[in-house]
C-alpha cells in the first residue's frame, strides 16, 4: 500500500509511506516515509483526443498519515453531510481484517481541506466513519459535521464528483495527493482481475502507466479522470521491490490464477461502485439495488 506516512502495520506499500497498503499508515504516528522527499514525477503520455478539464487540489484533502477528498454522488444535495473518501487502509482505528467492514462508527477526526494552489482552505470534522473496508476495495468514506453547502459557503470549495461509470483503459488521469499538495500525471494502464497484496486481495483494481510513481502519503488520493474532471478510482498501493504478493508488493492474479508482478507500478480501487451504495441525505446504504460492496458478516462491526 502506499503507506499512510506512520510505520504502521505493513510498512505501507500502498500509495504511502511505510510498508502497508499506500495509504497504510498509522493515525496516531504520522509522518511520511523516506521516500516522501523525491519529487513528483514528470507527466506521462495524455490520451488521445480528450479534451483535458483544468485539475486543482480543490476539494482534495490531507489527512494525518494520507490523502483524500470531499466528494459526492449524483444525487447528493446541497444541505447533505459531506464525505470524504481516502483508503480503509488509511482509517484511525488500524487497518480492517480481510472479510472486515466497518459502518457507522463514530470519528471525531479532522481533515486539512486544500484550494485550488493546494493552498490550505480550511478544516472539516467528521462525525462517523460512514464504511471502511480492505477487502474486495481500500475504502473509507467519513461523514462531516458539515454540509457541502457550508463548505462552499465558508470555504469556496465544491466536492468532486463520483463518476457512476467504469473508467476506461487509456483515459488520461490524474492522482491529486493533498497530504503531498503533489498531482501525478499518467493514464489507466488497464484493470487487474485480482491485486493480491499480504493479507489483502482487491478485485478489478486500476492499473497506472509507469509515469505516476506515487508514493507514502499518497494513499487515498482521488484518481481523476482529465477529460471529465470527475474521481473514478481512489489511489492505494505499489510494487515496491519486485516481491511476489507481499506487504507493499503487490502481485497480479488473473482468471486462470496466473501472478505477475510489474515492480515500481502503482494501483487504484475503482469508485464507481460508491454511487449505487449512497441514498438519501447522503447515508451509506449497503441495501440498495445495485450495491456491490462488501458488507458487515456481524453487529460487532458497527461498534
Amino acid at each position: 500500500m502506499n503507506k499512510p506516512l506512520v510505520g504502521a502495520v505493513f510498512t505501507a506499500v500502498l500509495v504511502g509511506t511505510a510498508a502497508v497498503p499506500a495509504a497504510a499508515v498509522s493515525d496516531q504516528a504520522p509522518a511520511p516515509d523516506k521516500r516522501g522527499a523525491q519529487a513528483a514525477p514528470a507527466a506521462g503520455p495524455r490520451a488521445e483526443g480528450a479534451r483535458a478539464k483544468a485539475v486543482t487540489f480543490a476539494g482534495t484533502v490531507a489527512l494525518s498519515n494520507c490523502s483524500g477528498s470531499v466528494v459526492r454522488v449524483p444525487n447528493s444535495q446541497p444541505t447533505d453531510p459531506a464525505l470524504v473518501m481516502s483508503n480503509g487502509h488509511c482509517l484511525e482505528t488500524g487497518f480492517p481484517a480481510p472479510g472486515q467492514v466497518i459502518v457507522d462508527r463514530p470519528s471525531s477526526r479532522s481533515f486539512t481541506l486544500l484550494n485550488a494552489s493546494g493552498g490550505n482552505a480550511g478544516t472539516v470534522r467528521a462525525s462517523k466513519i460512514a464504511y471502511g473496508t480492505m477487502t474486495d476495495t481500500d475504502l473509507s468514506l467519513y461523514e462531516l459535521t458539515s454540509t457541502y453547502r457550508d463548505i462552499e459557503s465558508r470555504f469556496g470549495i465544491k466536492a468532486l464528483d463520483l463518476d457512476a461509470a467504469h473508467p476506461q483503459a487509456g483515459r488520461a488521469i490524474t492522482v491529486a495527493s493533498g497530504y503531498w499538495k503533489r498531482m501525478y500525471k499518467c493514464n489507466i494502464d488497464g484493470f487487474v482481475y485480482r491485486l493480491k497484496e499480504g493479507r489483502w486481495t482487491w478485485k478489478d483494481s486500476v492499473r497506472y502507466t509507469s509515469a505516476c510513481q506515487t508514493i507514502g502519503g499518497t494513499s487515498g488520493s482521488p484518481v481523476i479522470d482529465d477529460a471529465t474532471g470527475k474521481v473514478v478510482a481512489v489511489n492505494n498501493t505499489g510494487n515496491e521491490d519486485g516481491q511476489r504478493c507481499t506487504d507493499n508488493n503487490p502481485c497480479e492474479v488473473d482468471e486462470n490464477g496466473r501472478v505477475t508482478v510489474r515492480r515500481g507500478i502503482n494501483y487504484g480501487q475503482q469508485t464507481y461502485t460508491v454511487v449505487p451504495c449512497v441514498g438519501t441525505g447522503n447515508k451509506i446504504d449497503l441495501s440498495r439495488p445495485g450495491c456491490t460492496l462488501p458488507k458487515p458478516a456481524a453487529a460487532a462491526e458497527r461498534r
